[in-house]
């Protein structure tokens, strides 16, 4: 009898636009871990950059990496549970306990950020600035962690969440960009029936508008602004937003010669014809404004569009030196919120799927394209074009053995 360890298929970038499919040993699960059987992963626009360029700002890809963290799966195996440490008391294992009774043929979501435990961020509860962060599909730290583009990972089981009977994969893999419109609007300390501008109309910034019209939240006014008219159109027409404004493309060529004040006086004047559009006076703002591109000139008109003592929150990751009309934000007293991924989400987030309906219904609109595995790379070109074959909308692109993820795959 063969004594040889199973073989599991994994998508393997190896630089910019060479994804190469490997046949990878499937390790058994050490202390702690399970094995997963990766049903369907959601791709992001950080997957897409390093796709694309090889890197992700200033986060380079230096050895083969497997991308995808928004993942969702089967546990195939189980391995030794953990002893308990010193740390079973810290409020961090409070949340995320080290054994969780989970078994195995349990549908989980992953989250993909492994802590250290035992530094004062983790032990505090914010352990998503836990400097030992090694966060699965990004090359910040080296050696790198492997993400979920592949049919069978090990995880920590303390980081694995079970799926409600009533999600399917794919909306398990949407809990993970869900769980960091979440952790923003926890920031936001968001008032009930506040008014909210969306700055970008890509799947953060239409589960932003999702879940600020759930309850408890309850927005009575969304509005959402882009670049892209045919997103903007698919938001308003699907009923995620209330208004919609397209802001104007400026040629690179042009914006190069622009000063640093010309920049903001054009992000002024660009908000300014928004909000008449929305049909609010001069000077006038919303409670709270999402912005979820990283784009300077939308972080810049963030500030503008924010009523005075209203909120900033500074979710998309773009832009990494921005010019900011600071003088506005302070005598107006616009709090700037920094928001960077999540603290202990998850287990809402998949119970505000579950039990939420019109929530549940508009994420599942935002699953436009799948793929199987073995065609990862035609789903990054995809989402790299923004357009399908047929001139649709693309907005998330799942990946998964079959290009399915759907729960009846197993019960």
């Amino acid at each position: 009898m063969s004594s040889a360890l199973p073989l599991h298929t994994s998508a393997v970038l190896h630089g910019a636009q060479d994804i190469q499919l490997e046949a990878r040993t499937s390790w058994p699960p050490a202390p702690g871990e399970a094995q997963v059987a990766v049903m369907s992963t959601g791709l992001c626009g950080s997957d897409l950059h390093y796709y694309q360029h090889a890197r992700n700002g200033d986060f380079v890809v230096r050895a083969p990496l497997v991308l995808g963290h928004e993942g969702a799966g089967i546990i195939t195996a189980l391995g030794p549970p953990l002893p308990h440490s010193p740390s079973s008391n810290s409020p961090l294992d409070a949340s995320h306990p080290l054994n969780r009774p989970l078994r195995v043929g349990d549908r989980v979501a992953l989250e993909a950020g492994i802590m250290c435990r035992s530094c004062s961020f983790c032990l505090s509860g914010r352990y998503n600035l836990c400097s030992k962060m090694r966060f699965c599909s990004s090359a910040k730290t080296f050696p790198h962690s492997d993400g979920t583009l592949q049919s069978k990972m090990n995880h920590p089981i303390a980081l694995l969440h079970p799926l409600p009977q009533n999600l399917s994969f794919h909306l398990g893999s949407l809990a993970e960009p869900l769980s960091v419109i979440l952790h923003a609007t926890r920031r936001a300390a968001l008032p009930r029936a506040s008014t909210i501008a969306i700055f970008g109309a890509g799947t953060i910034g239409l589960l932003a508008a999702s879940l600020v019209r759930s309850q408890p939240f309850s927005a009575s006014r969304i509005l959402m602004l882009d670049i892209n008219q045919a997103r903007l159109d698919y938001a308003r027409n699907n009923g995620f937003v209330d208004d919609t404004f397209c802001l104007p493309l400026a040629r690179r060529e042009e914006a190069k010669e622009w000063s640093a004040e010309e920049k903001i006086q054009r992000a002024r004047a660009n908000i300014g014809k928004a909000f008449a559009h929305f049909g609010y006076s001069e000077g006038e703002g919303v409670d709270c404004v999402y912005e979820c591109t990283g784009a300077e000139p939308c972080i810049q008109m963030g500030i503008f569009a924010s009523r005075p003592g209203g909120r900033l929150l500074v979710i998309g990751m773009g832009s990494s030196n921005v010019n900011l009309p600071l003088l506005s934000a302070a005598t107006r007293e616009v709090d700037i919120v920094g928001v960077f991924r999540y603290v202990d989400t998850y287990p809402e987030a998949l119970q505000l799927l579950s039990e939420n309906e019109d929530l549940r219904m508009k994420a599942e609109k935002l699953v436009t394209h799948q793929f199987p595995l073995s065609r990862t790379t035609e789903a990054f070109e995809l989402l790299g074009r923004g357009r399908g074959p047929q001139g649709e909308v693309v907005l998330k692109v799942m990946v998964g053995p079959a290009g399915v993820g759907e729960r009846d795959v197993v019960e």
